[in-house]
């Protein structure tokens, strides 16, 4: 390993960890609402399941709306323009705040009344209504949250993101154990409870980041408090980034909450199996979520200095960790499926579906880790729409209609769902490789 090698790999780790911690975290606040509602209330946690549904679809879109910030601010860096990064950041949080007001208020005026046309079961959509309320209440303050993470992971400081995440789970499990149960009087408890313990979460989060970034010794160095000149062309290009990486992350979870539908259509037990399978899978999926970050902010620097090398070597590594971590996982959890399951449910038949499922889907987790961190690094290096074509592509052509065909016309149930997402993978590992390569070799 050359020393080039070895000195992209170090920085990569070093970046990689907070961020992959800090992922994980968001996974772990979800897993805290559910297992405090659900042991109050099996009725409010059914409410508070199907209240974030829709909210999950326009909160991953919206975070892949703000991914322009972390691009762009490392692109600044690489140029050797540190100045400019205080515009990107006073930038996305204006369009954090114009996203978030628009998210929440169609949420609001829109989500109840998707809910009753949805055809769910009597009392189902009124009982989460008011939970999807609060939950859009929280778009603005998450958001602001998200444009002054990815700036702080841009500039090589992601453990403030870390810490207040964790910080911003305890808050979470403090307030999850005093609402739920209504515990002060206050009339509300279960679902809308579990909402508002969010968006105190939420709110921490927000304020120690903006705290973070308002002490930052280097913070007038950065023209944070300036009010900056304007750039159209930096402009256009951070918004282009946001539209092409809010697009896939549209795509894709869009096309993943289809496959519970399917799921739906074959039974009860199996939708719940396919429910656990995709649980322990974006767990897993925020290790190489992490280290794509971390490959986008070193890709993106690399690109500003104009250093094809680099551009390629920090692309190149990142994909190497992310295949050796994802494997090493995916031999970890292979032999001990009974186990995981286990911790989910003891029913015998949820176990005998959800065993052989998960041990199936871990054949999807090195592709699925790879063609996250080649995405990123392509966002990173400039080529924003090859991406999102490549996800319509694998998800919406391809895993989608052999999600149906394998799950339902040829009965292989919740495996038939497993294998179309292991051939969708596929197709977009070696589609976003391929594409990287072709693309680092001409920066």
């Amino acid at each position: 390993m050359s020393p080039a090698v070895r000195a992209t790999t170090r920085e990569l780790l070093t970046l990689a960890w907070p961020v992959v911690l800090a992922r994980i975290g968001i996974m772990v606040m979800g897993l805290t609402d559910a297992i405090v509602v659900g042991n109050y209330s099996a009725e409010e946690l059914g409410f508070h399941a199907i209240a974030w549904a829709p909210t999950s679809v326009v909160v991953t879109t919206a975070v892949g709306l703000m991914l322009g910030v972390q691009v762009m601010t490392a692109r600044f860096i690489g140029e050797g323009r540190q100045e400019q990064t205080g515009a990107v950041l006073r930038r996305g949080l204006v369009y954090a705040l114009q996203i978030g007001v628009g998210s929440m208020i169609g949420l609001i005026v829109l989500g109840p009344w998707a809910l009753s046309q949805a055809g769910l079961e009597d009392g189902l959509a009124e009982g989460a209504s008011p939970a999807l309320i609060v939950f859009a209440l929280s778009m603005p303050v998450y958001l602001v949250y998200v444009a002054c993470q990815f700036f702080l992971e841009a500039l090589s400081k992601p453990k403030p993101g870390m810490i207040a995440m964790w910080v911003a789970n305890a808050v979470n499990l403090g307030l999850n154990l005093v609402l739920v149960p209504d515990l002060l009087g206050l009339g509300v408890d279960g679902a809308v409870a579990s909402a508002w313990s969010t968006f105190g979460a939420r709110l921490a989060l927000m304020l120690f980041l903006v705290w973070i970034i308002l002490r930052l010794p280097e913070a007038k160095g950065l023209n944070i408090f300036a009010k900056p000149r304007p750039d159209p062309v930096a402009a256009r290009e951070q918004t282009r980034v946001g539209l092409g990486a809010g697009a896939s992350y549209f795509v894709e979870v869009g096309a993943f909450a289809a496959m519970t539908f399917i799921a739906g259509r074959i039974g009860g037990a199996e939708t719940a199996a396919w429910a656990i399978v995709l649980n322990i899978a974006a767990i897993v999926f925020m290790a190489p979520m992490g280290l794509s970050s971390a490959t986008a902010v070193l890709v993106g620097r690399a690109y500003g200095a104009q250093d094809r090398a680099g551009v390629l070597r920090a692309g190149l590594v990142g994909l190497a960790v992310v295949a050796a971590l994802t494997f090493v996982v995916a031999l970890a959890i292979w032999p001990t499926a009974p186990w995981v399951i286990g911790a989910y449910s003891r029913e015998a038949t949820l176990i005998a579906i959800a065993v052989p499922a998960l041990v199936l889907s871990t054949l999807f987790f090195v592709a699925d880790g790879i063609q996250v961190v080649a995405a990123q690094a392509l966002r990173a290096a400039g080529d924003v729409w090859w991406p999102t074509a490549m996800h319509v592509v694998s998800y919406g052509l391809v895993m989608l209609p052999l999600g149906w065909i394998f799950a339902l016309t040829l009965g292989l149930g919740v495996d038939g769902i497993v294998w179309s997402v292991i051939v969708a993978s596929l197709v977009s590992a070696g589609l976003l490789t391929g594409r990287f390569l072709r693309v680092a070799r001409r920066v």
